[in-house]
């Protein structure tokens, strides 16, 4: 009898806490369903600033983003423990690829920055990973990268040039979030009594028109494993598991952790798709 090709996904990631933040209860979904999940990260988010409450790290970044990146590094494999992670590699290799930071910084201009990169070289990294791990379905960001940060759109853009063409993948998605859902979050922020953060206004976060979105996962049962996700990086967001679970970076500005999670199909197959990464497969 032959035996059953495993589910195998891979989630192409800019910076250590992104992969808890947009994908972190699917994730834990397939990993407790028995798939093999890997996490590509793309860089070790040296320009990430730290959380305004934790003084004794502010020497980190004050002294030396690169030890921030060394950090991170601990933060995300206990993120990655939490979710059930099997496999996690840095694309090129640890340190090859810095956090390129916000367009028109100096360390947009770092020898290593991520976005200072070729597009072909970083590629070509990706599909070397593709054609060891050989998942059936990858995802990663929209064009826009979520929400413009530039590792995110090259992200985006070095998954859209290699999965595609790797042999093994049959669908690659676009995590997204959904602005009907973003909404009824942020309303029900505002209803309760716990929030220590500022709840921003309907159309302050980026969000994604719900016709655009073509998947829809429940991940209720795997939240507790996204919030201890996020809970490990703690250099760079704060968790709070009230009635309506939230976080927020160190803009302060409150974020609802939703039991959904959305995409929108970019490449493959959509018949069974609808409510399964890997439905119909």
């Amino acid at each position: 009898m032959i035996s059953p090709v495993p589910r195998r996904l891979l989630l192409v990631h800019a910076h250590p806490d992104d992969e808890s933040i947009t994908t972190g209860a699917t994730i834990a979904r397939y990993a407790a369903e028995g798939a093999e999940v890997t996490v590509v990260t793309c860089t070790l988010g040296e320009e990430g600033e730290i959380m305004p409450d934790l003084h004794e790290l502010a020497g980190l970044r004050a002294q030396a983003a690169d030890q921030l990146g060394g950090y991170r590094v601990a933060e995300l494999q206990n993120a990655c423990a939490a979710l059930g992670v099997a496999r996690h590699r840095y694309l090129g290799g640890l340190g090859r690829w810095r956090d390129s930071g916000m367009a028109g910084t100096p360390s947009a201009s770092h020898p290593r920055a991520f976005t200072g990169g070729g597009v072909e070289e970083q590629a070509a990294q990706l599909a070397e990973l593709l054609d060891e791990v050989r998942p059936q379905v990858v995802v990663t960001y929209d064009a826009f990268g979520g929400y413009g940060h530039p590792d995110h759109v090259r992200a985006h853009e070095i998954t859209m040039a290699a999965a595609p063409r790797a042999e093994s993948v049959q669908r690659v998605f676009h995590t997204v979030a959904s602005r009907k859902a973003v909404r009824d979050g942020l309303a029900a922020l505002r209803d309760g009594d716990d929030v220590v953060f500022d709840v921003p206004a309907d159309d302050e976060l980026p969000t994604t028109p719900d016709e655009e979105i073509t998947t829809v996962l429940d991940v209720a049962a795997h939240l507790p494993a996204k919030l201890a996700a996020l809970r490990a990086h703690a250099t760079q967001l704060a968790v709070v598991d009230g009635d309506v679970p939230y976080f927020a970076l160190t803009n302060e500005i409150a974020q609802p952790i939703l039991p959904r999670d959305f995409f929108v199909l970019a490449h493959g197959p959509a018949g069974g798709a609808a409510d399964d990464l890997f439905g119909g497969l």
